[in-house]
């Protein structure tokens, strides 16, 4: 029995930091570029943003090697901000666009970039362990058309549900 639930957890642990069926992450990530301000700009939806707005995502490098990750967004039925401190680090030794994430303690959970702008670092594609997951990330709170369409072309080709894509309004009059 024990040897039963010690291969369940593994199965947990690994399948909640792998990578989606048929997606890479970039081979490549400079995790000094990466880090600062990001603005969600389109998202599928999930319970830990549900009914937010002006989402954001700050990644700071700290000197132990992980990423400190501060999400923010405006909870509109509530008429307030709400924030999550967790931390990233690289999944095994390359870095690349492969990371774990985590907001509760030692469970952690993919997260795969697996198209970035990989001069200026000005958008990344984002998703986790599974296609439920998929976040548009940008430099800026608005992104091109041009871009936009490529994203859902993209995510279309890799699987994702596009049609319910919720996309993001950041309104600067709210005060975090």
């Amino acid at each position: 029995m024990h040897r039963i639930m010690t291969f369940v957890c593994i199965l947990f642990i690994t399948g909640c930091t792998g990578i989606a069926e048929g997606i890479k992450p970039v081979p490549e990530l400079d995790i000094e570029k990466y880090q600062g301000k990001w603005y969600e700009i389109a998202r599928l939806d999930h319970r830990f943003e549900r009914g937010m707005s002006s989402v954001t995502a700050n990644y700071t490098l700290k000197p132990d090697g992980y990423v400190e990750v501060i999400n923010r967004g405006y909870v509109n039925e509530e008429n307030s901000w709400k924030q999550a401190i967790g931390k990233a680090k690289f999944v095994g030794d390359k870095p690349n666009g492969h990371l774990k994430v985590s907001f509760f303690g030692p469970f952690y959970g993919s997260y795969v970039i697996f198209e970035l702008d990989k001069e200026n670092y000005q958008y990344a594609y984002v998703t986790s362990y599974n296609k439920d997951y998929l976040w548009l990330l940008s430099r800026t709170p608005f992104v091109s058309e041009q871009r936009l369409t490529h994203f859902i072309t993209t995510a279309t080709r890799y699987g994702f549900d596009t049609d319910a894509l919720i996309f993001m309004t950041h309104n600067d009059t709210k005060t975090p």
